[in-house]
């Protein structure tokens, strides 16, 4: 989405420290559907994964939470919620994700966080929620927009 909200349903946060970004992660949690399209905008070392494991840790995930940067993808069964955790970062070509069966990740009930969405345009649907975040004096800037009334909802959520 070139890092521009196409929604009114705005927020910018001020992340002073990982903390900050754990607490987002876990507001996050609270906030979001069980079934939602969630991208992560940012350079290399912004915070995205940092965010989708606290927000994996808030829904009760208790084991490890790697960057999947190279499976493309790390499932998640939590309780009764399932989550894909995308990293697109490696991705050669958009079409791969059709190899991978990427509509059959995102035609479920499930929580999707994809990481570097950009690599995948042409083969991903809108996101419910983008989230861009980037370097801002010793922390970081989260940008929240949303694109859908579930995203709404969740950013209107967010504390």
């Amino acid at each position: 989405m070139n890092g521009r909200p196409a929604s009114t349903h705005v927020r910018t946060l001020e992340l002073s420290d990982e903390a900050a970004t754990q607490r987002l992660g876990s507001a996050l949690a609270r906030a979001l559907p069980h079934s939602a399209l969630v991208f992560l905008h940012g350079d290399l070392g912004a915070g995205k994964t940092t965010l989708a494991r606290a927000l994996l840790r808030a829904l009760g995930h208790e084991g490890a939470v790697k960057s999947p940067t190279y499976t493309l993808v790390e499932p998640y069964e939590i309780g009764d919620r399932r989550v894909f955790h995308f990293d697109l970062y490696r991705l050669a070509d958009p079409e791969e994700l059709e190899a991978i069966g990427l509509r059959d990740y995102l035609d479920g009930d499930a929580l999707c966080l994809i990481e570097w969405p950009e690599r995948g345009t042409g083969m991903l649907p809108s996101a419910d929620l983008e989230i861009a975040l980037r370097a801002a004096g010793a922390g970081r800037r989260a940008r929240l927009w949303a694109n859908s009334e579930r995203g709404e909802t969740a950013v209107a959520a967010i504390d």
